[in-house]
């Protein structure tokens, strides 16, 4: 057994909106400079639809992720050593930026200087790369709720296998939004495709960083992340890709598209597992035993063996605690409710989804029955097969049978809560019914509806005796350049957007978990902890000034 640590994401589905504020705050935190602006770290799809890149998910056309060979061995799907050297200077398997879709821009000199005239003037769309007039055909955004649905769903390369039961009623049968970021997958595929060794994973928390000053441009990282999550940057002949902000991470708060997300759907936490299963758990034949196989590599914090096992690797004990707290392991392994992405990759993706039961609610409220009763929903669900069938598609290499286990569970607890919440005895048959009992139950709904900031998010922090190694890490990650990203001043080698570099501040980090975990949330010194200033404007009822916008100052400031 060799215990290693990981940082993990659940995203319960069933809670997002659809709102992409997550992408647009990583877009600012990440990619705001020039050679960056058709990149998504993080992007929201509308499924059924083709994604960004579109079509990404045709490993026959994009040759992604791994194959098991048959003498039981995995060898990349794009080739090994001797075909990445016989294309190494014009990979084929590529996506245009057709695919992704050309950035564009507004003329708004023309709307804003234009003079007055009959009829209003009009911003035309501008090419960010060629600089000349075009019209919009593609997004990373374009399949957004079902738009262009009766040109574009048909093209869904989850719907092979089930396109005779689907009409052109199927945007009528459900729909709902799925968030991606880069995997940081236990078995990158990313990391072996590229010849120079700049893309590695890091051994403490095992994020996948980019290292610029190895990097050499080949792009065959790009080609070989199943996700397509690994960009290339035209500006800087340089890949780069999500960093799961481990700047954050590294003093104890979540990711930005983890903070700003307006459902709350995301969970992060610490996962244990055994770094020697993995290879087999990845090499096992049959796709669809991919999803068990890979829960057996993950191991159980609460285990003596497994605590003495990882203060033997060197993890520190209070890592090992967070990750008995972990919400990352309850969803997954305890309450097995978490589904992995795409595990016929053989990857190992560590970003894990709670597959949406609302389609099928909709579907049974639409009939006119109770959506809350638990044998409506079970019927529903073994009936209603193309959305299940789908989610299995796209969760668990086309087998049903544990997407249906975890929709059945989510049905029976909003039928067991419903009776709680309604003052009725509770009804421990509806629990025992998906193999569970009231209590854990109970526990699992408090996580999935109630969970706390620190409870959605239990990070340990980095220990000050690793601060060294996190600094050589730091000066080979996608962050060590002259004019770190998005700081305008001078130009710097990502362009006249990146202007200079700004260290990252530990101290800052500290005070804005402070204020973000505070109980108090208005504008007074609470404790002696430094929380003056901040104002509560969720209370404000509009009438005058709210308090604390306009403290009275001191004598001694005055």
């Amino acid at each position: 057994m060799r215990v290693m640590a990981q940082m993990a994401m659940v995203m319960n589905l069933d809670k997002c909106i659809g709102c992409h504020t997550c992408s647009v705050t990583c877009k600012q935190a990440w990619t705001n400079r020039s050679g960056t602006e058709y990149v998504w770290f993080n992007n929201v799809e509308t499924r059924p639809g083709l994604g960004y890149p579109r079509t990404y998910e045709d490993q026959e056309e994009w040759k992604g992720g791994w194959v098991r060979t048959p003498r039981g061995r995995l060898k990349l799907r794009a080739g090994g050593r001797f075909t990445k050297l016989a294309t190494i200077f014009s990979n084929p398997k590529l996506p245009s930026i057709e695919d992704y879709y050309e950035p564009w821009t507004y003329d708004y000199e023309t709307l804003l200087n234009a003079p007055a005239q009959e009829h209003f003037p009009v911003a035309r769309p501008i090419s960010l790369i060629s600089g000349k007039p075009m019209n919009v055909t593609w997004s990373a955004n374009w399949d957004d709720n079902l738009g262009g649905s009766r040109e574009n769903a048909q093209r869904d390369v989850m719907l092979r296998g089930i396109t005779d039961k689907v009409k052109l009623e199927f945007e009528q049968t459900f729909m709902f939004y799925l968030p991606r970021i880069c995997e940081h997958c236990l078995n990158p595929s990313c990391a072996a495709s590229c010849p120079s060794g700049a893309i590695y994973k890091r051994s403490e928390d095992g994020i996948v960083l980019v290292d610029q000053d190895k990097c050499r441009g080949w792009r065959m990282c790009v080609s070989g992340c199943p996700y397509k999550k690994v960009y290339f940057n035209h500006k800087t002949g340089k890949a780069e890709k999500c960093t799961f902000c481990y700047p954050r991470i590294e003093v104890g708060i979540p990711t930005v598209c983890s903070e700003t997300c307006v459902g709350r759907l995301r969970y992060i936490g610490l996962v244990l597992y055994d770094a020697d299963k993995v290879l087999e758990a990845a090499s096992v034949e049959d796709d669809h035993d991919l999803y068990e196989a890979q829960r057996s590599v993950f191991l159980d914090p609460s285990d003596p063996q497994v605590q003495h096992e990882a203060q033997q690797a060197g993890i520190p004990a209070d890592w090992i605690k967070a990750a008995q707290r972990s919400p990352v392991y309850a969803l997954i392994n305890r309450y097995q409710v978490a589904l992995p992405l795409h595990p016929e990759y053989r990857t190992m993706p560590m970003v894990w989804y709670i597959p949406p039961l609302s389609p099928v609610v909709d579907v049974v409220k639409d009939t006119g029955h109770d959506a809350e009763d638990r044998d409506n929903l079970f019927a529903a669900i073994d009936t209603l097969r193309i959305p299940v069938e789908y989610l299995a598609n796209l969760f668990t290499a086309g087998d049903p049978a544990p997407v249906d286990a975890v929709l059945k569970k989510l049905a029976a607890m909003r039928s067991y809560m419903r009776d709680i919440n309604l003052g009725r005895d509770p009804d421990d048959s509806i629990p025992h019914a998906v193999g569970m009992d009231g209590e854990t139950m109970y526990d699992m709904f408090r996580l999935l509806a109630l969970a706390k900031y620190d409870e959605r998010y239990v990070i340990p922090a980095a220990h000050a005796e690793q601060a060294h190694a996190l600094e050589e890490l730091a000066t080979e990650c996608s962050l060590d350049y002259d004019g770190g990203p998005g700081m305008m001043g001078e130009s710097g080698p990502f362009g006249e957007g990146s202007g200079e570099l700004t260290p990252v501040a530990v101290e800052n980090f500290q005070m804005l978990k402070q204020r973000q975990t505070a109980d108090h949330l208005d504008g007074a010194d609470v404790g002696g902890k430094g929380l003056r200033g901040r104002v509560n404007l969720l209370n404000w009822d509009g009438k005058g000034s709210p308090r604390g916008m306009f403290p009275k100052r001191s004598k001694e400031e005055e």
